[in-house]
């Protein structure tokens, strides 16, 4: 751009993507600095599936209803009561009306996926996936004059007492400045620099994968809490789930989850059990799964099931590891033959009555007597041939992240930053203190990217 643009949004996933296209549709000129390059574009959002979305009835794909405090009861139970409660219901209330926006914006939605998700009523499913939902809004921004810079590494967003002055980027070789009226960071959490998670978890995190995108490195991030500007969330907090332990180390995605766990036993590498893999539905506990298999001796968990269990869970990417006994199952894998075999006997011995079965919903067919207990779903292991998976931990986002306020305004101290503003995973640890609820990422990046795109608007056309 020959002068500078109005807005600099920091960022090309979701929440960068509803900022800029919001801003643009309030006459800014908007420039979006994406630090990968084209092909790989959009962060973690091409990841996604779907959308929890408060509604009142039926709702483009989603049925029946799903108020507000339902909602934010699913929230607090797996946040155990960690988050801002203004900010959650805010995000909750907002996640209505940011349906029909998406699809007057290109996106479009299918049918929920059937099976152990039970989604249909909370969360809207994008057709075509992520990547999909990316596209359409690349398109929809390029239709505004939103302009983009890709494989822009921001190296620097210069502070000038309660503003920014200054954003520094970087394309190959070649350094970049710009000085815009209102700046937008939603570049995501630092979950890809190994070196800063293993600081945070202790060494035991270079053992983890990334499910996402290699580029969210928490650059921004770090750069703007070094100059003072008001954090939030704990660095050991994350949106970390069980994942094939046969992932690649960045990018695997949403295909390397496992959704095995609450028909099977899980245990460790000396093959024990350590908790109750029947908790709850698999929506509302599979976000634990991740930081109970990073406690585990080499942060390596394995599931076991048989063949009664196989077809009731979304089909895994890669195949089980397969054998007609336990003790072949257990050489597969690396687990000691006895003591797999002993587990699994323990196991069968205090399941009780199975014929209140039902894999979609809490049934109570649990075991007595045994510790942990296996609370739902709770089958013998018996029926040959026998199936394993192992399970490491898969970061997805982390939490540390940006505070800010009703407005998406970041601040120094009490006071707010007159033009910056954050959306997405670099701010979400304002509402997820810890734990996960299956498609909030994504509501979160929608609504505070609507409110940033506006605000910072608001801003450099007042200016």
């Amino acid at each position: 751009m020959a002068t500078d643009p109005d807005i600099v949004v920091i960022g090309g996933g979701n929440a960068a993507l509803c900022a800029a296209i919001t801003a643009a549709e309030a006459g800014a000129k908007v420039v979006i600095l994406e630090a990968a390059p084209k092909a790989y574009r959009g962060g973690n959002s091409r990841h996604t599936r779907n959308f929890r979305c408060m509604h009142s009835g039926p709702l483009g794909p989603l049925v029946e209803s799903y108020g507000e405090d339902e909602y934010f009861d699913d929230l607090m139970k797996v946040t155990g009561g960690k988050t801002d409660e203004d900010l959650a219901r805010l995000a909750i209330r907002s996640s209505e009306e940011c349906l029909p926006w998406m699809e007057s914006h290109g996106v479009r939605f299918q049918p929920s996926l059937s099976g152990t998700l039970s989604l249909a009523r909370t969360n809207a499913f994008f057709l075509g996936g992520g990547k999909s939902l990316v596209n359409a809004y690349y398109r929809t921004a390029k239709k505004l004059g939103v302009v983009v810079h890709y494989d822009a590494k921001v190296t620097h967003v210069a502070l000038d007492g309660d503003r920014v002055c200054r954003v520094d980027y970087s394309t190959g070789d070649t350094q970049h400045s710009l000085s815009p009226q209102s700046v937008i960071v939603a570049s995501g959490g630092f979950q890809a620099d190994t070196d800063w998670l293993a600081r945070a978890w202790g060494p035991a995190a270079r053992n983890f994968l990334i499910r996402g995108t290699p580029y969210n490195r928490g650059v921004v991030l770090a750069d703007l809490l070094d100059q003072g500007v008001q954090q939030v969330g704990d660095p050991t907090q994350c949106h970390a789930v069980a994942i094939d332990g046969r992932a690649p180390k960045f990018d695997g995605g949403i295909v390397t989850r496992l959704d095995c766990v609450p028909f099977s036993i899980v245990v460790n590498r000396d093959a024990e059990r350590f908790y109750d893999e029947g908790e709850d539905v698999w929506p509302k506990r599979y976000a634990i799964w991740g930081r109970l298999v990073a406690a585990q001796p080499d942060q390596v968990g394995h599931v076991i099931i048989d063949a009664k269990s196989l077809n009731l869970f979304m089909p895994s990417v890669f195949p089980p590891i397969k054998a007609d006994t336990l003790e072949e199952l257990a050489e597969k894998m690396g687990l000691p033959p006895a003591r797999l075999r002993a587990t699994v006997k323990e196991f069968n011995r205090a399941c009780g009555d199975t014929s209140g079965f039902h894999p979609t919903e809490l049934d109570g067919v649990a075991t007595s007597g045994l510790t942990p207990p296996k609370t739902n779903w709770a089958r013998p292991i018996t029926q040959a041939p026998f199936y394993g998976y192992s399970l490491r931990t898969g970061v997805t986002f982390t939490y540390l992240g940006l505070k800010v306020d009703r407005n998406a305004q970041c601040s120094i101290g009490d006071r707010p930053i007159s033009n910056l503003w954050a959306a997405g995973e670099t701010m979400a640890g304002s509402i997820l203190g810890q734990g996960y609820l299956a498609g909030f990422g994504m509501t979160i990046g929608t609504v505070f990217g609507r409110i940033a795109g506006k605000e910072a608007a608001a801003h450099a056309n007042a200016h």
